[in-house]
């Protein structure tokens, strides 16, 4: 089974080995650190050394100049082992990307640079369901206040991407050093999934955000190229759904191939010749090939988009949508499946609490929560009868 792409053109592409070498790490260690939760330290320092912080950033700016793709395709090699840190390094990228969808590159490309400079790792305080947080107008920009929940990443962060509401309800996103007088990252995400994704609360108390500090021009979701945001975030979830689907086949695989018994009335000798279990194994693959092909098909658009630029345009934007929907619905769908029934392959012994299989499946409802797959299926019902292109909000 693909890793992830390994070459660009003819060409190996340089960072192949570093990222190799992390999965591999991670694997190690995932098990445990399932059990123990709180924040993946190590684990994070081990990707600030690796350079794959800058995967994402083109050559010119000192960056790997991974596509989207291909940087889709290691989140997704990374989540087949450790799904917490795969979220992880994906929200660092994606924040990454909204400052360079939500502002200029004047605003921006300091930023990007000072990430490489000082090996900066992105964490999330964007959660705009999430209303508790104001902001109030004072001299130079706003202060901040109130507690965001669904942070994923903060703890050991060094730059926020945090958002409030002004006086008019309008959403402001600032970003801000983690470190910042009146930033406290709270410890308490403790969920039965994702447990090192620190996915808890930070406080914000009194934050001065500077005016230079907010992205307001072009702003969130103000154009079709910076409403390209939610469909990248939508990708990463899907790419981390379908990692967890195939990390859980593979586990599944192996346990079979080297632990399995047949059955009493079985006509097979050995369980991976019994013909139910071949039936299971080839359901598992068919809805994860499925998936696979629309999520690179999707990520192939995506990044015929973001070439596009400011070009963009609401046709455009709305076709790439469609295929990230289609993607999301198959990755949910299949992955979840595989997740629950891999135990019907492995048999009871798969259960004992020393390998953790359930991971799969605990990681996976808990991030499959996101936002409603139903109203993914109902946007590409109304472009399959009605025509009509998913409209742009954070969730689609």
């Amino acid at each position: 089974m693909k890793h992830f792409s390994a070459e660009a053109g003819d060409e190996v592409v340089p960072w192949h080995a570093s990222a190799q070498r992390v999965a591999q790490a991670l694997a190690q260690t995932a098990v445990e650190r399932d059990q123990l939760g709180g924040t993946p330290k190590a684990e994070r320092d081990l990707l600030r050394d690796s350079d794959l912080l800058m995967l994402s950033v083109p050559a010119e700016l000192g960056g790997l100049g991974a596509s989207w793709r291909q940087t889709l395709d290691v989140v997704r090699s990374f989540a087949r082992v450790d799904s917490s840190v795969a979220h992880l390094f994906a929200f660092h990228h994606l924040l990454l990307a909204t400052t360079q969808l939500f502002a200029q590159r004047t605003q921006w490309q300091p930023w990007i640079e000072q990430t490489r400079e000082h090996r900066w790792f992105w964490g999330n305080a964007l959660n705009p369901l999430d209303k508790s947080t104001r902001a109030e107008a004072v001299d130079g920009g706003h202060v901040f206040s109130g507690r965001k929940s669904f942070c994923s990443g903060a703890s050991d962060s060094d730059m926020l991407l945090a958002s409030a509401l002004d006086a008019n309800d309008r959403l402001l996103i600032g970003v801000v050093p983690t470190r910042r007088a009146g930033i406290t990252v709270l410890g308490d995400w403790d969920n039965m999934g994702q447990r090192q994704t620190d996915s808890g609360s930070v406080l914000f108390d009194g934050v001065h955000v500077e005016a230079n500090e907010l992205l307001l021009d072009p702003g969130p979701l103000s154009t079709p190229f910076a409403c390209l945001r939610p469909l990248l975030a939508q990708l990463i979830l899907a790419n981390i759904y379908l990692g967890l689907g195939e990390g859980a086949l593979e586990e599944a695989r192996a346990f079979t191939l080297q632990q399995g018994r047949p059955w009493l009335f079985s006509t097979a000798s050995t369980a991976n010749e019994d013909p139910y279990v071949l039936t299971h194994y080839g359901d598992f693959w068919l809805a994860l090939q499925g998936a696979r092909l629309l999520l690179d098909q999707a990520a192939a658009a995506f990044d015929q988009a973001w070439l596009r630029g400011t070009s963009l345009d609401e046709q455009e934007r709305g076709q790439v949508a469609v295929a990230v929907a289609a993607a999301k619905v198959a990755s949910t769908r299949a992955s979840l499946e595989v997740a629950h029934r891999m135990f019907e392959v492995t048999g009871a012994r798969a259960t004992t609490a020393a390998l953790r299989l359930d991971r799969y499946w605990r990681n996976l409802r808990v991030h499959t929560l996101h936002d409603p797959v139903d109203y993914k299926v109902r946007e590409l019902g109304q472009w399959a009868l009605n025509a009509r292109l998913p409209q742009p909000s954070f969730y689609s």
